[in-house]
């Protein structure tokens, strides 16, 4: 979707014998038998073709699809790309410039290869829930499928990148990407720090940052606030807006490392003095001279005069709902207007994808007899 928001030509291909991409059935809101709020929170400017991979005549309308494509991307089990002929080897006679790009669980090699996998597992193995939540608490996963989304931006920006070299070289090939091996990734220095001085990073009260303070949740009169004060600069600020200059110079506060000893003596310290105003009124004190942030649920997130006049809200008309909404793209492309086009339907643009590529209509009739698209 990312590509497709930035003006590639996106074709998602569709099982017709399951009802297509199981996002489609996924709830708790439905706009049809076939659509969800899920689903077009995920696919807008796709076009959707229904292929059942399993029959050698769709394949054959895959390798002709391939024949005038840059990329073929797949997001299925280890062990299946190679049967389903969605590899390069398969696909190379018809295309040498073609790059297949394949999303899996844990990679199409090794003894986890044929095994299926999901986010919140990633999260479990790779030890994100040991860092989630309050200390003292049952482990606890991150509330997105934050894996999920990170291993398909890192398969876009893999793909991306093999396509240059391609047109480059004139030689595609595979390129792999897995869910787990970007859980891996993404520990990035909570790892480095275990792998070279075997420390474990637990959980730190009310999300704190695990070596910079004031960097956490701090109380206030109606909640909370989130302060983050990762440079220097930014406490002596801190201290001023709120009318304490004498604790920039606290021989206790004055510097990352005294503050991060004494950091239970700060929060009390600091609780006391914003406990004194109501989050909004800290915010507009601490406006562009501390980073801060209120603590929103999703409701409030969205409704954010901030958000609204970002132009962060698309409307992406779907056929049952003329006012549907979603996230747009976090794209600006300066004199460029970024496509907004609702989800397709199942198949919407078989005809239309499979005719451009030379495939005449008797011959579509005859697939679809076949129950091939």
């Amino acid at each position: 979707m990312q590509l497709a928001d930035l003006g590639a030509e996106v074709i998602k291909i569709e099982n017709p014998a399951d009802g297509g991409d199981m996002g489609r059935k996924v709830g708790p809101f439905h706009l049809g038998p076939q659509d969800s709020h899920f689903f077009q929170s995920l696919n807008r400017n796709k076009k959707s073709v229904t292929l059942d991979l399993k029959k050698p005549a769709a394949r054959e309308v895959l390798r002709k699809l391939a024949a005038s494509s840059d990329a073929v991307m797949n997001n299925l089990r280890g062990d299946l790309p190679d049967k389903l002929g969605v590899t390069y080897a398969h696909l190379c006679q018809v295309n040498e410039r073609i790059v297949c790009s394949h999303l899996s669980a844990y990679g199409r090699t090794g003894e986890r290869a044929a095994w299926p996998g999901y986010d919140y597992l990633m999260q479990a193995e790779a030890g994100y829930l040991s860092v989630t939540g309050e200390p003292g608490t049952p482990p606890s996963r991150m509330g997105l499928s934050v894996i999920d989304f990170m291993t398909g931006l890192y398969s876009a920006f893999a793909l991306v990148s093999a396509v240059v070299q391609a047109r480059s070289s004139g030689q595609g090939g595979d390129i792999d990407v897995n869910l787990f091996d970007c859980s891996l990734q993404n520990l990035s220095y909570l790892a480095a720090w275990y792998l070279n001085e075997g420390h474990v990073q637990g959980r730190d009260a009310r999300s704190a940052h695990p070596s910079l303070t004031p960097s956490q949740l701090y109380r206030t009169r109606d909640g909370y606030i989130f302060v983050m004060c990762n440079k220097e600069k930014f406490w002596p600020a801190l201290c001023h807006a709120v009318d304490r200059a004498d604790l920039a110079v606290d021989p206790r506060f004055e510097n990352f490392a005294s503050r991060f000893e004494h950091r239970q003596e700060l929060c009390t310290v600091l609780d006391g003095i914003l406990g004194e105003k109501d989050t909004a009124e800290w915010l507009r004190i601490f406006a562009g001279r501390v980073p801060v942030a209120p603590v929103n649920d999703i409701g409030a997130a969205l409704d954010s005069t901030y958000v609204r006049e970002n132009g962060s809200i698309w409307s992406t008309p779907t056929m049952s709902r003329p006012d549907f909404r979603v996230i747009g793209a976090p794209y600006k492309v300066e004199g460029t207007e970024l496509p907004r086009r609702r989800a397709p339907s199942l198949g919407e643009h078989t005809d239309e994808v499979l005719i451009a590529c030379g495939i005449p209509p008797e011959e579509i009739a005859a697939l679809r007899a076949a129950n091939a698209i």
